[in-house]
């Protein structure tokens, strides 16, 4: 069965196009991006402005049309924090549906954190048992931790990076000051937040998924070796903290000449990889391993299980 999950964020809007059935692993075979950083469509109002939607609205086309053009049998379309939290997303959804036939599934952050959770504990398996999980998306960060797949506790936290970038570091490079400001607040919302956790066992393995994660893994963390033919991906909160300082000294706009940093997230990497470091250090956490699986993959896998 060819599946597409549109994935309409706070960055970007994303079709993943996988060839799926229950019981194996979605295979690519296509996808398309537009990068949006709909955070700067924000009005003071917490609207997003004419410009921002008419944005939306040529991705979501674009989208579609590749899908068409895959041959998609399913399409499973759904939103994150930038519509959920927007004073006009109702208005833009029913906008979305009507000028491109798209029926958008808003998620809660919870919902974001359960479904991402379910993807890591799938690709991770059984055998790693207690898991602890961070995502770090556009608007939000999502933890959840567990030894099922569904985790028992999932929370979200209004720390994605791009949320981070425009509230606390405005300039380019960022100063001393935003970075401080932003350290300082974003440890005062993981206090609070990880006081959910504290009854729960130690995590056997912390993961980190995202686009962001990622990225910041390529640029500062390590290769070992996993399973098989598999590398497993490392990301240790030292190097984070030798990294950072450094990538935000240099202008956006050169950011891209690194490794593993795409010009879709080299506006917010910085912003990004301070959050990081901070949900590390609220955690006690000094290393994590990187999932290649994330909330797109949580969706397909979700669908194919309630499949009769």
């Amino acid at each position: 069965m060819r599946l597409g999950v549109l994935d309409v964020g706070s960055n970007t809007v994303h079709l993943l196009v996988v060839d799926a059935h229950r019981g194996a692993a979605p295979v690519p075979s296509a996808s398309h991006k537009s990068v949006l950083r709909l955070m700067r469509y924000l009005g003071d109002d917490g609207a997003i402005s004419r410009e921002g939607i008419d944005a939306i609205l040529t991705a979501i086309r674009g989208a579609v049309a590749t899908a068409e053009e895959a041959g998609v049998e399913e399409l499973l379309p759904l939103a994150t924090s930038a519509l959920r939290e927007a004073t006009n997303g109702e208005e833009v959804l029913a906008l979305i549906e009507r000028e491109t036939g798209v029926e958008l599934r808003v998620l809660s952050g919870e919902d974001e954190a359960r479904i991402t959770f379910l993807a890591v504990r799938r690709w991770y398996g059984w055998s790693a048992e207690q898991l602890l999980l961070f995502d770090i998306g556009g608007g939000s960060l999502e933890i959840a931790a567990g030894g099922d797949e569904q985790p028992d506790v999932a929370i979200s936290v209004p720390l994605g990076a791009g949320r981070s970038t425009i509230g606390f570091l405005p300039h380019d490079p960022p100063t001393d000051d935003e970075l401080d400001a932003l350290r300082a607040h974003a440890a005062d919302v993981l206090s609070e937040a990880r006081t959910a956790f504290a009854d729960l066992p130690a995590p056997a393995h912390v993961v980190g998924s995202s686009k962001t994660i990622r990225s910041l893994a390529r640029l500062a963390g390590s290769v070992v070796d996993g399973i098989g033919t598999n590398e497993r991906s490392l990301l240790r909160r030292s190097q984070l903290d030798d990294w950072v300082p450094r990538l935000a000294k240099i202008p956006a706009d050169a950011r891209t000449a690194l490794p593993g940093i795409t010009a879709d997230r080299t506006f917010q990497i910085v912003a990004g990889g301070v959050v990081l470091a901070e949900t590390m250090r609220a955690f006690d956490v000094k290393e994590l391993e990187v999932s290649p699986w994330a909330l797109r993959e949580g969706v397909l896998l979700r669908y194919l299980d309630l499949l009769n």
